[in-house]
């Protein structure tokens, strides 16, 4: 199954990958981004937000239902992603000051705090539940990992990178990567390895078409098999897998 946000009315739809077996998930005014799908496949947690109010971390079943909010507050919240074993999600802010990145269990809606995160934003669990990586709220955006086993960040990357995604082996983390930003600047796809913090180019996005003017956002992400995905607008947005050539 893949879950996908329709343009202009930012709902949530559901649907097997060749298109069928499609279901409407949620419906305006709720305005709908960054869905997750749950480990087991059952649920998605997502940000939405209805018109006027701060965007607030939702869940609900695939199949549909009426959308929870797991926490009753006012508070701007961004960027949600599971725990591997499916029982809490984490998640931060994005141009907050001074908020960090949180963890909250969805049995208890309890809601604790990673040291160190202050200011720190889209936070991405390993599959093995050791760490936590996110990215810097202020240029270069860098991206940094937190090793739940030392309690302490680490840097990994340095320069102009967003929307990481962990492979589904945890042996790398992608990320786009946006060089000479501002100058006529190109993006690539990279990943970087988490036992020597090598750092290699799997895409070009010179050709792809990623200009996003009156669209949600860019994005990009991994399919199951972690080819690239990627948002592309031309006239309309869409979203597509980048096949990649051996060298």
């Amino acid at each position: 199954m893949s879950s996908y946000i329709s343009y202009p009315d930012g709902t949530l739809w559901r649907s097997k990958i060749n298109g069928s077996d499609r279901l409407q998930l949620t419906f305006p005014p709720l305005q709908v981004t960054l869905p997750r799908w749950s480990p087991d496949g059952r649920q998605i947690a997502f940000l939405a937000h209805l018109p006027g109010r701060p965007f607030n971390i939702y869940l609900m079943s695939a199949d549909g239902g009426t959308p929870q909010q797991i926490l009753l507050d006012d508070q701007d919240r961004m960027d949600a992603d599971w725990s591997p074993d499916g029982n809490s999600l984490v998640f931060g802010g994005f141009n907050i000051p001074n908020t960090p990145i949180s963890i909250v269990d969805l049995k208890t809606t309890r809601v604790s705090t990673l040291p160190g995160s202050i200011g720190l934003f889209s936070p991405r669990w390993s599959p093995d539940g050791r760490y936590i990586c996110a990215i810097t709220a202020g240029p270069p955006f860098k991206l940094i990992l937190f090793d739940f086993t030392t309690q302490k960040w680490m840097p990994l990357f340095g320069s102009d990178m967003s929307f990481p995604t962990w492979s589904h082996d945890g042996r790398y983390i992608y990320f786009e990567h946006s060089h000479n930003l501002g100058h006529n600047g190109s993006q690539t796809i990279d990943r970087i390895r988490l036992s020597d913090h090598n750092v290699e180019t799997v895409a070009d996005l010179k050709r792809v078409g990623r200009m996003i003017t009156g669209t949600f956002a860019g994005w990009s992400g991994l399919a199951p098999d972690d080819s690239p995905l990627v948002s592309r607008d031309i006239s309309t947005h869409e979203i597509y897998a980048l096949q990649l050539e051996a060298p």
